[in-house]
């Protein structure tokens, strides 16, 4: 069993995110919230965390006043990005904020390096000194010798290995009490972007398609001396799982046997059907459609889940009406949330 990484992040001491940043410790910017959303089930009014949408599986997830990035892209209607040899995808829509217009962050999780995930704006951009996590085959695009401007501070993570992010303060109070210091566990987790079958096989040998990762968030505390306790273990309050760009396939049914029928309160599921090389002619499938979107929703069985990643490319050929066709008529409907671009969900760490 792989030993736990450990990342410390300092919301008062943050690296810049872009290369012509001098300080990340200017006011912070405010995102352009069209709408918030809270539990479905009704809220306590005492919501301390939550998950922005700015599109595609682009998200800002906060808590404890850090901020984690996923899958940055911020093209415009228009742009394209290149997906594999001869493959090619326009955007159809624009991100709610702009790079430029993000406030200040921690860190980016990415689930794999495409650019509908990592477009070459973001690539181009960021500072190489950002903390990025993401799967081993990304960490060395990255930050390979071959690389010419390589980036200094990637964390590969394969599956079931975890890193655990902490939010250091000065005042301990500031974290919940005395002794009690907060935490985010990531773990990657299973993913398969391509089928099994010969065109796996063709792929292992071709590499046209990388390796993803899911992700498992885990929010909580740990507990420093006097009150003593295992640096690794944490006292968990929330549970978030990120699907990334994944088919529903037999390694993802390890999960909930992992969780040890611990539950999941919130799932962001990968959706859109995409389709390569494209709508003309859909070849094969590599992203999850509604039909297999609720197969996972089924396996993992979180308290809410909330559909990205599913309209933003001409290569999606499974729109969001299906999913929620499929939701309404599997009777999910009181579990699910769907987020427009720009609109917010909050939520609430328990032990906080």
């Amino acid at each position: 069993m792989a030993s736990m990484r450990h990342l410390h992040l300092n919301a008062s001491k943050r690296q810049p995110l872009l290369k012509d940043e001098a300080t990340s410790d200017e006011a912070d910017a405010t995102l352009p919230v069209k709408r918030v959303f809270t539990d479905p089930q009704g809220s306590k009014l005492n919501e301390d965390a939550s998950i922005y949408f700015v599109g595609t599986a682009t998200t800002i997830i906060e808590w404890q006043g850090i901020r984690i990035l996923t899958d940055p892209n911020f093209l415009h209607t228009g742009d394209h990005v290149h997906l594999g040899p001869g493959v090619t995808a326009q955007r159809k829509t624009n991100p709610a904020v702009d790079l430029h217009e993000l406030p200040p962050l921690d860190c980016i999780l990415l689930s794999h390096y495409h650019e509908d995930h990592f477009d070459r704006l973001v690539e181009k951009s960021l500072n190489r000194a950002f903390d990025i996590i993401t799967t081993p085959h990304a960490k060395e695009c990255l930050s390979g010798e071959t690389k010419d401007d390589p980036f200094q501070s990637i964390h590969g993570l394969d599956f079931f290995e975890s890193i655990m992010l902490h939010i250091d303060r000065k005042e301990p109070s500031h974290a919940g009490g005395y002794g009690k210091v907060p935490v985010i566990k990531v773990t990657g987790m299973p993913g398969k972007h391509v089928p099994p079958g010969p065109l796996a096989k063709a792929n292992d040998l071709l590499k046209a398609v990388p390796p993803t990762n899911g992700w498992l968030l885990e929010f909580g505390f740990s507990f420093k001396a006097p009150t003593g306790g295992d640096p690794e273990s944490i006292d968990t309050g929330y549970r978030i799982y990120i699907s990334g760009d994944t088919l529903f396939v037999d390694e993802l049914k390890e999960i909930p046997k992992r969780l040890r029928n611990e539950k999941v309160d919130l799932m962001l599921v990968h959706l859109g059907g995409t389709t390569i090389p494209g709508p003309s002619m859909p070849l094969v499938m590599v992203t999850m459609d509604a039909k297999q979107g609720i197969q996972l929703m089924q396996l993992i069985n979180p308290d809410l889940t909330i559909p990205i990643h599913y309209d933003d490319y001409d290569v999606f050929l499974s729109p969001l009406s299906e999913f929620k066709k499929e939701v309404d008529e599997n009777g999910w409907s009181e579990r699910v949330v769907y987020l427009d671009r720009g609109e917010q969900y909050e939520f609430k760490v328990r032990g906080a």
